[in-house]
């Protein structure tokens, strides 16, 4: 291993100490090394790591803006021990983060997700069951893809139908009841884990076919290659999944067909929301009213109930 990927790997160890999960950045910064690796240079230089932020032709400027400032935290750290560390100005590659709008998925790709998540090839057919578990419990509970893996055995509540969140994206434990139907798929999940792989040194409830805890890579992977095959992805060149609906969507759907559901049942949505945000460990509710503006059929359904005629009127 080069300098610089022996400095990367401690700089990923002591910030993961501190109790940042830094997945994705980890990723990139190890592209990055090896980018520079190729250029056969051995110090990061903005020039460098400006090149290699805006590589990706196809990217936004948001996703090269996030590129760089992980390169820039990186060499302000790296520069302490190597003054010939270059640490790329703030504001280079100025872009704010603009959510993406929600795909709300209907019934019937949930459907054909979760049904085609079952005929996935594997040797102990556990990687089929997986899938198609996890697939569908966050379309059912809204859960973010890393509380549904960091889930362990004793998270899972099979009897009651409750899910202790404990590794939360903001440090937030939570519980989160399930639908009678997602306990009883949990609970068939389990017994079939169980008889499949009945020795495991994991304490994780999703399993890989190796015994191990699924990573986001495998899990947004395979949900690529379901997408594909029943059709909401395109085909996309070498290894990258392309664009389409994602598997945070799955999230994004409970809250939004929560809302919808709200509104069209005349409830009070102002005073409901509160839930939906606990429920969903958001941090403000404010991340819970972005998806009124951010759905079309929401934003419909609110400005009739604000703009329509009084229940008191004459």
């Amino acid at each position: 291993m080069s300098t610089l990927g022996e400095a990367l790997e401690t700089y990923l160890a002591l910030r993961r100490g501190l109790g940042t999960e830094l997945v994705r950045p980890g990723a990139y910064l190890r592209r990055f090394v090896e980018f520079l690796e190729h250029e056969g240079a051995s110090v990061v230089t903005t020039a460098l790591a400006l090149r290699w932020a805006t590589a990706p032709a196809d990217a936004t400027p948001a996703t090269w803006a996030s590129r760089l400032d992980d390169v820039r935290r990186f060499a302000a750290w790296l520069s302490a021990t190597d003054p010939r560390t270059e640490v790329p100005p703030r504001g280079l590659l100025p872009d704010r983060y603009r959510r993406r709008p929600p795909y709300v998925y209907s019934d019937e790709e949930i459907e054909r997700i979760v049904c085609h998540a079952r005929r996935l090839p594997s040797r102990l057919m556990l990687r089929a069951q997986t899938y198609a578990t996890l697939f569908g419990l966050l379309a059912a509970t809204g859960l973010r893809l890393s509380e549904a893996l960091a889930l362990d055995r004793g998270d899972v509540d099979l009897r009651g139908g409750v899910l202790a969140v404990r590794r939360t994206k903001f440090g937030k434990s939570r519980f989160v009841p399930v639908h009678e139907s997602t306990r009883r798929a949990l609970r068939h999940y389990a017994q079939l884990r169980d008889r499949l792989v009945p020795r495991v040194a994991s304490r994780a409830f999703l399993l890989s076919e190796r015994g191990t805890r699924v990573t986001q890579c495998s899990a947004r992977y395979n949900f690529v290659v379901v997408s594909r095959a029943i059709g909401l992805r395109p085909p996309a060149r070498g290894h990258h999944h392309g664009h389409g609906p994602r598997l945070h969507d799955l999230r994004h759907r409970l809250a939004a067909r929560t809302l919808v559901r709200w509104y069209r049942d005349g409830r009070d949505v102002e005073r409901e929301l509160p839930k939906l945000s606990t429920y969903l460990g958001h941090v403000h509710v404010a991340d819970t009213y972005w998806y009124i503006e951010a759905v079309p059929e929401l934003l419909q359904l609110a400005t009739e109930r604000a703009t329509g005629p009084r229940k008191d009127a004459p």
